[in-house]
């Protein structure tokens, strides 16, 4: 069987090209506290940083963005926190460069979905660098208790048909870094 390091565009990569790419400068994921239990033969699992509610309404109108105010909760003595039923936004530990050859999306871990606990994300597009944040919800109506660093979402990477001339300039380029 062969083994490519970026397979061919719409190929999700495997665990030995995501350690290649580990390894680059810059690397695919910075920040992993424990690459063993980190690097799936899929993806990357992302850990919490900080988790806050959102504190205000938001806007979205064309060529007006006003995002919502955020409320930062913290965790107790033990780097845990729980949390009621509703929305969060996640920041995540991990700092991501993809290159313009690869994007990525992101899917919550199995036991957050047995929990009753979504992540809604976007798109990382090629190019994209940054500490990223993603949308929790929690729907279980009895909660839901989360440890600093836990490992919530698996990041998967995908080769583009061809390399972006363009990577992501957008608004979230360098992120929370």
């Amino acid at each position: 069987m062969e083994h490519n390091v970026c397979p061919r565009g719409g190929a999700a990569l495997g665990r030995e090209a995501i350690l290649r790419l580990l390894a680059a400068a810059p690397p695919l994921v910075e920040g992993l506290a424990d690459p063993q239990e980190q690097v799936q033969p899929n993806g990357i699992d992302l850990t919490v940083r900080e988790v806050a509610l959102l504190a205000s309404g938001g806007r979205l109108t064309p060529g007006e963005r006003d995002l919502s105010n955020l409320a930062p909760l913290a965790f107790d003595g033990l780097g845990q926190m729980e949390l009621m039923p509703g929305p969060y936004l996640v920041t995540f530990n991990e700092v991501v460069h993809l290159p313009t050859d690869i994007m990525a999306l992101g899917r919550p871990r199995s036991t957050l979905l047995r929990c009753g606990v979504a992540f809604h994300t976007a798109v990382w597009d090629a190019g994209y660098s940054g500490r990223s944040q993603s949308l929790m919800v929690v729907y279980n109506p009895y909660g839901f208790r989360l440890a600093r660093d836990a490992r919530v979402m698996q990041l998967v990477f995908f080769a583009v048909s061809s390399a972006s001339a363009r990577g992501y300039r957008g608004r979230y380029q360098g992120e929370n870094t």
